[in-house]
């Protein structure tokens, strides 16, 4: 069979799905109609004597006989998201809508990029560390990362979800967001973006029927949180005018959903896609919610570009020590590094915090756990997890540097060759430009917008 018929086959097969999606959709669209003009139920949120402070009104006059909370007549106004706080600023009245585009550059030639000096460094398979690359860093800064033309995505380690924080029993778990400890308290406004993003994510809206209360909510939006290794989050549009994360005991009129388009190993595709829809239309169906699905070949051409960016930032880089005279012993390994101010984790992996809850870079002992001794240690920078400020190219040279004078070490490269100070300054260098294309491109690294794509 000839390339050619190959494309032909796959060609009918898309066209024959997409009509019958199409078909099932037009079905669930008039099936949905005539169930709503014979639904008299839904939600009276005025029912709720404890938790009646949803509506920003004046006085509440209280029934005792019916049990409900009438509203007076002296409704205030009703505010709009502050955009003041640098949080993507919403109307009360409006969805959330992606920034702007610009025209699309030409892509950027090969003589344009430039490479980490140091060759990739050997992590052995049983540790669960990716192995450091020499990832090519652009000279010059980019345009927006949505209309950056880059290489082919490069193969990633693929990164399992993050497992979802424990909740109360009658409230289901939101899936954490990679936010450091020190943003714990950011407004609800800012988290609200920081889960839907308008950047990273295919933004899906949802108009309620009529006001629901989040506990009515929380169940059915729990049945989609992935799609395939995706991550789906949801925010609402709250009677105060707030967009936030959907919580227990609030009211919320409308509601806006977001797949992420991208991550470190693929793309958002086409059956990941589709799959999205019919379930989004069955969880809609559930809560009384009509939900604007995007088409999908323009999500298709913003996951496929986002990846390309990914895949061509996607850079670790590695450092190593080898020891000057025999091998190190694990045991007086482990209380060497203690003291330099590693955390040892449970895999048996090393981590320098940050302080805030993050990590700077990790470090391997290149054997296995069995393992006595070894001769080489690496020291392995994630460069885009790694905001610039913390400077985690230079704390790592530095803990190299003092590593080799507490354990009689010498800093090399892949080769055993020495690195000279000179080298080390330059590839710093690099590290600066690479984090000013990724500052040009809206996605800094270490923000939580990076860490959501590259974590």
């Amino acid at each position: 069979m000839t390339d050619f018929q190959t494309s032909l086959i796959a060609a009918a097969g898309v066209f024959v799905a997409g009509v019958f999606v199409y078909n099932k959709w037009q079905e669930h669209k008039a099936k949905k109609s005539v169930e709503r003009a014979f639904a008299s139920e839904h939600d009276d949120v005025l029912m709720h004597k404890d938790e009646a402070p949803a509506f920003d009104a004046g006085d509440m006059q209280h029934d005792s006989a019916s049990g409900r909370n009438e509203p007076s007549f002296t409704l205030g106004d009703v505010s709009m998201v502050d955009g003041g706080s640098g949080a993507y600023a919403v109307p009360a009245h409006e969805e959330p809508v992606a920034p702007s585009v610009a025209p699309e550059p030409a892509p950027a030639s090969a003589s344009a990029e430039h490479t980490f000096d140091v060759p990739p460094a050997t992590v052995p398979a049983a540790e669960p560390a990716p192995e450091p690359v020499t990832a090519p860093l652009a000279a010059t800064p980019r345009e927006p990362v949505l209309h950056a033309e880059a290489a082919a995505p490069a193969a990633a380690t693929p990164v399992p979800p993050v497992a979802a924080p424990a909740a109360p029993a009658h409230v289901p778990a939101e899936p954490p967001i990679p936010v450091r400890a020190a943003d714990a308290a950011v407004p609800r406004a800012e988290l609200a973006t920081a889960l839907v993003d308008p950047l990273i994510d295919c933004l899906l809206p949802l108009e309620l029927a009529a006001p629901i209360r989040g506990e009515k909510l929380l169940p059915a939006l729990q049945k989609l949180r992935f799609v395939g290794s995706k991550p789906v989050h949801y925010i609402g549009l709250a009677v105060s005018g707030d967009w936030e994360p959907v919580r227990h005991g609030i009211v919320y009129t409308k509601l806006q959903g977001g797949v992420q388009l991208a991550s470190r190993t693929t793309a958002l595709n086409e059956l990941e896609y589709s799959e999205l829809v019919t379930r989004l239309r069955s969880m809609a169906d559930e809560i009384g919610a009509e939900p604007h699905v995007p088409d999908m070949m323009e999500v298709m051409a913003e996951a496929k570009t986002l990846h390309r960016f990914v895949a061509s930032h996607d850079a670790q880089l590695g450092v190593n020590l080898a020891a000057n005279g025999a091998p190190w012993g694990l045991t007086t390994l482990v209380g060497a590094l203690e003291k330099q101010g590693f955390d040892m984790r449970p895999d048996g992996r090393f981590v320098m915090p940050d302080g805030e809850g993050g990590q700077l870079f990790t470090l391997s002992t290149n054997v296995s756990p069995a393992e006595e001794t070894t001769p080489r240690l690496t020291l392995l920078l994630d460069v885009p997890c790694v905001a610039p400020a913390r400077d985690g190219f230079g704390a790592m040279v530095a803990c190299a540097r003092s590593l080799v004078q507490r354990l009689d070490a010498i800093i090399v490269d892949d080769y055993n060759q020495p690195l000279s100070d000179a080298t080390l300054e330059e590839i710093a260098g690099q590290v600066r430009d690479f984090y000013a294309d990724m500052e040009a491109s809206d996605i800094p690294a270490g923000s939580t917008r990076a860490l959501r794509l590259f974590n």
